[in-house]
């Protein structure tokens, strides 16, 4: 209550005079309002809503319930307490690259490490297209139901009348919502081609579903006996780059899809895309990559003889046979060598550096990873603003809507001449455009589409008289230009830090990494510096890496904390020291609150299972219950809860009711551990006295 008339007072203080005498009689009305409100809201209970507000301190309220530091921290190999899981033995590992544009599975039995499977041919495909994933593409029925997922659902799509198919809820290209949204919950929408929205949730769950079921069918005709699912390790790929809170919306899309359970947790591994890669990269034999530096081949077909390598790839089994120890790239490597992994996808660009530890080929991440939105969907938009250009805004606006299936023949034709693009390319390539769209350009302009070409004065695009956009190469390679220079541009940031000075190798791989243009550019920025490597089948590398991550979790044994994690918590209050506002006197005592009590620093070193040990005491000797809130920053330099970028991520609730004539009620102590080091975050809090116990997963979606 003096909060407030201290607040009020203030304001009338900043007016002027006059102003501030009309003032006084508002001020007195709003006082007494506050009074009666303050009055109320204690009788109802939420009078801490109020007192928190009054001084945005997160943890103000919890004086009755908060903590306060007993001891130091130190860190211990593993948890002595009970806290790790035991290791888990899965009979199979099924991964899933849950790509922007494409996505596909594999798996390999326990019993046969070495034998990694692939789904190499989806049901439909594109022309000109290698068919080992299927198009991350969803539809829904009028009734929101799901329908099909991959090819069947594009072309099913595509099939439909245009009044029938504004019905239908399509979706593609959905898996960058969860990196571009800022406030990513489970709520957050997508929106379909017709313009409705449903739930991100439900459709990535969906589209989990999907898979667990495609994945299952084939399992259960590769075994002899009937596979469960509890039998399954799943391993779900998503970007390093993206944030916790996409990270963990994977896993809870998984457990809607009944993938896994969240009292099995351990079942589900969130595997990091370019960590999947390196794994991979680790077993290669000299005969199954391309050296930039050594050979004059792009996207691993000799110029000299382009049919029979063709003709080798296409012989090629769907099941994968891998070294049960390091490949031969490695015997080049010393203890300590560094490379970098660059994985170019459709939605982002993921960079990360390791360092190889001998004799057993595990790795260490020197550099936290780094990356951004420059994956080959930056080329598809060159190509829409290309378009835009040409025919303007308000058309193609409208056209996407009006006729939803066609503009999705139009950028299939367009994927297939994108992935024709080359340096050394001379011959134009020609883009399809569908009847539909020639039709409505007429009826929406009242002129032809050769007319607007000419209109346009576009460079090097001309028209063809088979109803054809015809692209000179040098516009092609135009579309690709500010795409590639991004990725360039963070390549040669991230090679000025001294984490990744000595590089010997770097590994391009995502299916981004095909273009031979990005290949060109890439060697051309770095080949001085390092040798670039390029895996055959480049655009599977993640997915291989990602089953053998399953199968062997404990291959990364240093990562770097993309946060820096603590909890919340009362410190005595030291004049001068502390900021006056954040004082807190209860019963005589008084304390500093929303301390931001830190467990591990961003981009801090953690081995695997590597935890993180604090032991408090309760602020109040009396207290019933204790409340640990979680919190988490991008950045180092934080002192308290409340500063700027400091979010709660979880909360640890425990019950300490039952033992209140305990002799050590005075100096009782609570300890908090924290274990880092994997893909994700995990809390325990332990009363020592009664042993009791409770665990929480950081939280950053409610």
């Amino acid at each position: 209550m003096d909060v407030c008339r201290h607040f009020l007072n203030t304001c009338a203080s900043s007016l002027y005079p006059k102003e501030r005498a009309k003032s006084n009689s508002v001020l007195q009305k709003w006082i007494w309002f506050l009074s009666y409100f303050c009055c109320y809201a204690s009788r109802m209970g939420i009078t801490e809503r109020v007192s928190t507000s009054a001084y945005s301190s997160p943890a103000r309220s919890l004086g009755e319930t908060g903590i306060t530091p007993l001891s130091p921290s130190h860190i211990i190999a593993k948890d002595a307490d009970g806290g790790a899981a035991e290791e888990q033995h899965f009979s199979v590992v099924v991964a899933i690259d849950f790509g922007t544009t494409s996505s596909g599975y594999a798996y390999a039995f326990s019993k046969e490490p070495e034998c990694i499977h692939i789904m190499r041919r989806w049901e439909g495909g594109d022309p000109g297209v290698s068919n080992q994933k299927t198009p991350t593409t969803m539809l829904l029925m009028p009734d929101r139901k799901f329908h099909s997922f991959g090819f069947a659902a594009r072309d099913f799509y595509h099939d439909l009348e245009p009044s029938e198919a504004k019905q239908w809820l399509y979706f593609e290209k959905f898996k960058m919502k969860l990196h571009s949204s800022t406030d990513l919950t489970m709520e957050t929408d997508l929106i379909a081609a017709n313009g409705k929205k449903v739930k991100a949730l439900e459709i990535f769950a969906y589209a989990l579903q999907y898979f667990k079921e495609q994945a299952l069918k084939e399992l259960n005709d590769q075994s002899e006996a009937e596979m469960d699912n509890s039998e399954v390790r799943w391993v779900i790929t998503v970007p390093a780059i993206w944030k916790q809170p996409a990270k963990q919306f994977m896993r809870q899309a998984a457990y809607k899809a009944g993938m896994v359970s969240p009292e099995n947790p351990e079942q589900l591994i969130i595997a990091l895309e370019p960590e999947g890669a390196s794994i991979y990269c680790r077993k290669l034999r000299l005969h199954q990559m391309i050296d930039l530096s050594s050979k004059a081949a792009i996207n691993g077909i000799s110029p000299t003889d382009p049919a029979k390598d063709h003709g080798r790839r296409n012989r090629q089994s769907r099941i994968f046979l891998v070294e049960n120890v390091i490949g031969e790239l490695w015997a080049e490597l010393e203890q300590g060598d560094r490379y970098v992994v660059v994985d170019c996808g459709g939605g982002t660009v993921d960079l990360t550096v390791h360092q190889i530890r001998l004799p057993e080929g595990h790795l260490k991440e020197l550099y936290k990873a780094s990356g951004g939105p420059y994956g080959s969907l930056g080329v598809d938009y060159e190509f829409e603003k290309l378009l835009c250009k040409i025919f303007g805004d308000d058309f193609i606006d409208q056209f996407k809507v009006k006729r939803p299936a066609a503009w999705v023949d139009l950028m299939i034709a367009f994927e297939s001449r994108k992935r024709a693009a080359a340096p050394d390319r001379t011959n134009p390539l020609n883009i399809t455009l569908p009847f539909s769209f020639i039709d409505y350009y007429k009826k929406f302009r009242g002129h032809s589409v050769e007319h607007a070409l000419r209109k346009s004065n576009v460079d090097f695009v001309k028209w063809s008289s088979q109803g054809m956009l015809r692209m000179n190469p040098d516009a092609m390679n135009a579309l690709f230009k500010p795409t590639v220079d991004q990725i360039i541009e963070h390549l040669s940031t991230l090679f000025q830090k001294p984490e990744v000075s000595g590089v010997k190798f770097l590994f391009l791989v995502g299916g981004f990494a095909e273009s031979p243009l990005l290949q060109q550019a890439v060697q051309k920025a770095f080949g001085d510096k390092c040798r670039v490597i390029i895996p055959h089948d480049v655009g599977l590398t993640i997915l291989k890496g990602a089953v053998l991550f399953g199968l062997d979790p404990a291959v990364i044994k240093v990562r770097r904390s993309p946060m820096t994690y603590g909890v919340g918590v009362l410190n005595r209050y030291v004049e001068g020291k502390h900021p006056a506002e954040k004082l807190l006197v209860k019963d005589g005592t008084r304390w500093c609150t929303d301390v931001f009590d830190k467990f591990i620093l961003v981009d801090q070193s953690v081995a695997l299972g590597e935890t993180v040990k604090r032991s408090y005491t309760p602020a109040k000797p009396s207290q019933l219950l204790i409340i640990i809130n979680i919190y988490s920053s991008e950045k180092e330099d934080v002192s308290f809860i409340s500063d700027p970028g400091v979010r709660k991520c979880g909360t640890l609730r425990l019950d300490l009711t039952g033992v209140e004539g305990s002799p050590s009620m005075s100096r009782r102590e609570i300890q908090t551990i924290m274990q880092f080091g994997d893909t994700e975050v995990k809390a325990t809090a332990i009363d020592v006295t009664t042993s009791k116990s409770v665990k929480v997963s950081i939280d950053f979606l409610n």
